[in-house]
């Protein structure tokens, strides 16, 4: 299981060409790219199953975004990600559950795990698990390895919700509009022989993350406290 140079040179061609007639006469080497890298997702899927199985095993077509950016709304208009990324998670990468997120990119890969993004419902949820187990997901958000591999993604309120309690240990990851984390990849890293196993080492340090967050999103209303 290995990052293929394939990839790289593509992205770095991309990076410097984003324009769609480029992309275009370089077709072929796309899709040999793009095909290099469902062959990594699959056995990153695998990966995956092997530390979590609650995932399964999703359909890599059904993990991997598309390197079309949706430019309606944004001020960049370049068309291409210069990016190739997955998610895996049961359901796919559509799926509303925590998972694991793989993104290649030359100088710019990283992994991540956790929720991204989420409804008021569904926060509703995660918030209320932190509250009735802050020492359970404390251990894991601050423990000494998980922190030395991953950073919480910096999307807190500057204020607590209304309607929580607080004073407790744990109580500032109410502040989190989705709770997720993330390392960064460095290109030697990722082109390493050793990569798999650096892969699935982080995977095992996020499995009690997700675990607690798939948790808070299946369980039924009524065990919840109401705040």
């Amino acid at each position: 299981m290995k990052v293929s140079e394939e990839i790289f040179a593509f992205l770095k061609e991309l990076g410097a060409n984003n324009n769609r007639e480029w992309f275009h006469e370089h077709k072929a080497q796309y899709l040999a790219a793009r095909e290099a890298f469902e062959d990594f997702t699959a056995d990153f899927i695998n990966l995956v199953s092997e530390y979590d199985p609650s995932v399964g095993t999703p359909e890599v077509k059904n993990s991997i975004y598309r390197i079309n950016r949706d430019i309606r709304f944004s001020n960049d208009k370049t068309p291409y990600k210069t990016n190739f990324c997955c998610f895996v998670a049961r359901g796919g990468k559509k799926s509303r559950l925590p998972g694991y997120f793989l993104s290649i990119s030359p100088s710019d890969s990283m992994m991540g795990n956790g929720l991204y993004c989420l409804d008021a419902a569904e926060l509703k949820k995660v918030r209320t698990e932190i509250c009735n187990f802050p020492e359970e997901i404390t251990s894991i958000v601050e423990d000494e390895l998980f922190r030395a591999t991953y950073r919480l993604w910096d999307n807190a309120l500057k204020t607590f919700p209304k309607g929580y309690e607080t004073g407790f240990h744990g109580d500032y990851l109410l502040k989190y509009k989705a709770l997720s984390a993330y390392a960064e990849l460095s290109d030697d890293e990722v082109l390493a022989d050793d990569f798999e196993k650096r892969l699935a080492r982080r995977i095992e340090i996020a499995v009690p993350m997700n675990a607690f967050l798939t948790r808070a999103l299946e369980a039924p209303d009524e065990e919840k406290i109401d705040f």
